[in-house]
């Protein structure tokens, strides 16, 4: 199948299937999934920064330029990356007992996948979600949302929000595992920093630190979090 890409975006038509004409000349030597497929690996590998048509070309054994004849640009490249990485949002979402068991279960699976690839997070955003699977995420979310009696502008801003504490999350997570400088929660911290903080101005901080309260407890943080915000949006769908 092949259709117009002018006026589309980078990548939608191919992330859909959607082939340009083909000229003629030599039959491609590889296909625009292991084009992807090979982004994917040095994704995976190397990060993101690894992820170009100049590196994919050599792995390959031909020119850069013959990256062209399967992908317009980087940008259309990062768009198939990025859809192809994420994959489809597990259906067992929608198993959960409840919206708010079902967004739980949906933001799980947002941070175990970003915990799998963390160089999605540097991918760029360039918009709402226009490619299949990326597509499906939000397809999902909205039918855990679909019984709560929120409008479809609020559930649309549910999902937003939804996917901007992920993001936060994650790369709170990704900064905190690739740091090697000494953790901030250790005994030699705490016993430096109570007797100043006693001398200085912060009552309220020396009471946490020394009831050993102030501790770095990211697991809690995502729970605590996305309780507050499931908690708001009940508030929401009561006013309805």
């Amino acid at each position: 199948m092949s259709e117009d890409r002018v006026q589309l975006p980078p990548g939608l038509a191919l992330s859909w299937g959607v082939q340009p004409v083909q000229r003629r000349g030599p039959k491609p030597a590889f296909t625009v999934e292991q084009i992807v497929a090979t982004g994917i690996e040095f994704g995976d590998s190397q990060g993101f920064e690894a992820i170009s048509l100049q590196k994919i070309a050599a792995h390959l054994g031909v020119s850069t330029n013959a990256m062209y004849r399967y992908v317009s640009s980087k940008d259309e490249l990062l768009v198939l990356v990025a859809d192809t990485a994420w994959g489809t949002a597990p259906r067992s979402i929608l198993e959960a007992d409840g919206w708010r068991a079902g967004a739980q279960a949906w933001v799980q699976a947002q941070v175990d996948r970003y915990a799998e690839r963390p160089w999605l997070l540097d991918l760029p955003i360039r918009g709402a979600p226009v490619t299949p699977n990326l597509l499906h995420w939000l397809e999902i979310l909205l039918q855990v949302l679909a019984g709560t009696g929120l409008s479809q502008h609020d559930a649309l801003g549910c999902a937003v929000l939804f996917d901007g504490y992920v993001r936060g999350y994650a790369n709170l997570i990704r900064q905190l595992a690739a740091s090697d400088t000494a953790p901030v929660e250790s005994p030699e911290v705490f016993g430096f920093l109570v007797p100043r903080l006693q001398a200085g101005d912060y009552p309220m901080l020396t009471a946490m630190f020394t009831n050993q309260e102030y501790e770095d407890t990211v697991d809690d943080d995502l729970e605590f979090g996305l309780t507050r915000i499931l908690d708001g949006i009940q508030v929401l769908i009561d006013t309805r």
